[in-house]
């Protein structure tokens, strides 16, 4: 690995003002624990792996109903098992929220449907237990799956925990998700409730989803009962309305702990209202994206989400009570999932629906200022193209609450690095991570006592023995290699809905090294422990023997002035040559006028040679003269996922001859109509 510039080296005094430096006091007082460093911290926590959970346990003080016969039974992967014996509720920890007045602000929702909602936690609370009497009254209770097609409002929030204290199953979609990809997502699970909304506002548009509902309701027949937010124009037919649900007597519920009260360790299993179940009970049901085949539905539990969130939050984002976190992710991506876990730590959730750019690029940052938001969680994408619009957040936004920034989705280049610190110095931390749905979580960030790199991620979390293997199962340093987790940890999934004899669950993660967890991801570690992930390990780029990840590609790329964005995909030679490297450009408002060198650009053709030789020359010098594309090709878009994931794997299948419908859904992605122009191209390739 070159050396990377360093940006940021931590303090001793943002250490010691920080949750991790509480928790290290902690370890010292209770355990005997000290360490010289991060790295040090980060090898007893995976060396120790039992004793460092059972510590993130007895630091946020974790209530369990019944105690643990161990803290990890069988260490086998899969079959890990966590806290056997011990009962809990994820939901009474988030309600309890570190002990939140009820008068303090749990909730501050930003929306283009409706004005600005605040919901305090003794409203909170209050809404939750309603809402959990109310769907005790549909008759749901413990292991009942209850889904939801609703945007990122605080009624989805209390719906959610409303059903988690129940000891039911929750899933979600967003409502921009059309009949067919829902129904192939929750059909797998067979809700017997589901709650929906009529619409909402996208900018400046009115969509009405009222048809989809029904088409939805249809693919359904395990629903009895549709519960209807009332949430843009127009009502739902045959619902029981959101109101009528919260109207009934509300059933006990946590209240805000009084001066002398008991303590949350100690009280009886009633004293919330929510059910006590087993750790790995499920609590929600995730789906991956689709773009491969049919979504999983990976089951995550109810303690392994409780542990990890909280270590999450505390530990590396510096959440406490009196924070306020802010991350736009709609319903179905697993950040809404960790938004609210922000709850666990008594942090209040700045929520936000519709479009994240409306009316301008600076919305987000208008909203972090208005609600004095302490981290504020962007994807890559959005910070680099503040970067290319040159926008200036901390000039014209009073940002002085902001602590860290935190980017994950996809890989940020080093570029989109140097702005954020450009930006805001060593003030604010960007917390750079990168992890996924399968784990809810993340295997690699950053935190108060990491530095960070530019276009580096500072380390393994805490607890994830996270490295990069080779073809033998060998671990590199310095080199590419598939991203695995080699100890186990509490939010691995429970399983795959639907999956009894764990086939596919093995074969999703343990199929390449035995007892070996492989992510999927292509990465490279360097001496330090930092990170780089370099892409999809199936995406990887290999010509004569020489890989590269596709995220190296887009860095070189993307840094040429005429390019906005770029997509590379590598077809193989089934006779062993070198195949063919195509790239994809989307170019500029300034790059599509005059094709990139400055002349009028061909209507044919809108690249000139200029700035093809141009990108030759970078990637030649940058990378290897293996990597130079065979061919170079302007489109209007480049596909990607709701979350902002470059599609290279379904644009590689449709180009090799695939039916659209076999690799990806419509409603997967961000702009539908970004396949068109591979799609003529899959079919000129065929006629040729």
């Amino acid at each position: 690995m070159t050396e990377a510039l360093l940006l940021r080296t931590p303090t001793a005094d943002g250490l010691q003002r920080s949750e991790l430096g509480r928790y290290l006091r902690h370890l010292a007082d209770t355990r005997g624990l000290r360490f010289v460093d991060y790295r040090a911290l980060h090898g007893w926590s995976v060396s120790e792996t039992a004793e460092f959970w059972s510590s993130v346990r007895d630091f946020f003080g974790v209530r369990f109903t019944a105690p643990e016969r161990a803290v990890l039974g069988s260490r086998a992967m899969p079959g890990a098992e966590w806290f056997p014996g011990a009962t809990l509720n994820y939901a009474e920890h988030a309600l309890k929220g570190a002990g939140a007045a009820d008068a303090a602000t749990a909730l501050t929702a930003y929306s283009q449907t409706r004005d600005r909602v605040d919901v305090t936690w003794g409203e909170l609370r209050d809404q939750v237990a309603r809402a959990r009497a109310g769907l005790r009254r549909l008759g749901v209770g413990p292991g009942d799956r209850v889904a939801a097609y609703l945007p990122n409002i605080p009624e989805t929030v209390v719906a959610f925990l409303a059903t988690a204290s129940l000891g039911a199953v929750w899933a979600s979609c967003a409502p921009e998700f059309g009949a067919r990809s829902v129904v192939d997502r929750f059909a797998q699970i067979e809700p017997v409730v589901l709650f929906a909304a009529p619409g909402y506002r996208y900018g400046d548009k009115d969509v009405d989803r009222r048809d989809t509902v029904d088409e939805i309701r249809a693919g359904l027949p395990t629903v009895r009962a549709v519960v209807a937010v009332a949430y843009g124009t127009g009502e739902l037919a045959d619902a029981v309305r959101w109101d009528d649900l919260l109207a009934g007597p509300a059933e006990s519920g946590p209240g805000e702990p009084g001066p002398g009260g008991p303590d949350p360790a100690e009280s009886g299993p009633t004293e919330s209202g929510a059910e006590p179940v087993a750790f790995d009970h499920p609590l929600c049901v995730l789906f991956s994206s689709g773009t491969t085949g049919r979504p999983k539905a990976i089951v995550h539990g109810h303690g392994g989400i409780l542990l990890e969130h909280l270590k999450n939050h505390a530990l590396s984002w510096d959440l406490s009570p009196g924070d306020r976190m802010l991350w736009f992710t709609t319903t179905a991506w697993m950040m809404w999932n960790a938004l609210v876990s922000g709850l666990l730590v008594g942090s209040s959730l700045v929520l936000i629906d519709g479009n994240p750019l409306f009316p301008d690029l600076d919305a987000q940052w208008r909203i972090a200022a208005e609600s004095k938001a302490t981290l504020m969680g962007a994807s890559p994408g959005y910070l680099m193209a503040c970067r290319r619009a040159g926008l200036d957040p901390a000039g014209a936004y009073d940002l002085s609450s902001l602590r860290q920034i935190g980017a994950a989705g996809s890989p940020l280049p080093p570029e989109g690095y140097r702005w954020a610190h450009e930006q805001f110095g060593d003030r604010v931390l960007l917390n750079v991570g990168s992890g996924g749905t399968d784990v809810c979580g993340g295997i690699v960030q950053g935190g108060p006592w990491q530095p960070v790199w530019a276009g580096e991620i500072s380390g393994p979390a805490l607890g994830v023995a996270a490295a990069a293997f080779d073809d033998e199962g060998k671990q590199v340093v310095g080199e590419l290699g598939e991203l695995v987790i080699t100890v186990p940890m509490p939010s691995m999934p429970v399983g795959f809905w639907g999956d009894d004899d764990g086939s596919r669950y093995r074969a999703a993660y343990f199929d390449t090294y035995p007892g070996v967890w492989r992510h999927g991801d292509w990465a490279r570690f360097g001496p330090t422990g930092s990170c780089v992930i370099a892409g999809r390990s199936d995406a990887t780029l290999n010509r004569g023997g020489v890989r590269l990840g596709t995220a190296e590609f887009y860095r070189v790329v993307e840094e040429v002035p005429e390019i906005a964005d770029s997509l590379v995909v590598h077809i193989e030679d089934p006779a062993g040559g070198n195949g063919e490297l195509l790239l994809f450009v989307v170019l500029t408002a300034d790059g599509a006028e005059d094709g990139g060198g400055g002349e009028a650009a061909d209507a044919t053709d809108p690249l000139d040679a200029g700035l093809r030789a141009r990108l030759v020359a970078e990637l030649r010098g940058a990378l290897s003269p293996r990597h130079v594309p065979d061919a170079v090709t302007a489109v209007p878009a480049i596909p990607r996922n709701r979350t902002g994931k470059k599609l290279e794997l379904p644009v590689k299948r449709i180009l090799l001859g695939a039916a659209v419908a076999d690799v990806v859904g419509p409603d997967v992605l961000a702009d539908p109509a970004s396949l068109d122009p591979f799609i003529a191209l899959a079919a000129a390739r065929r006629t040729a």
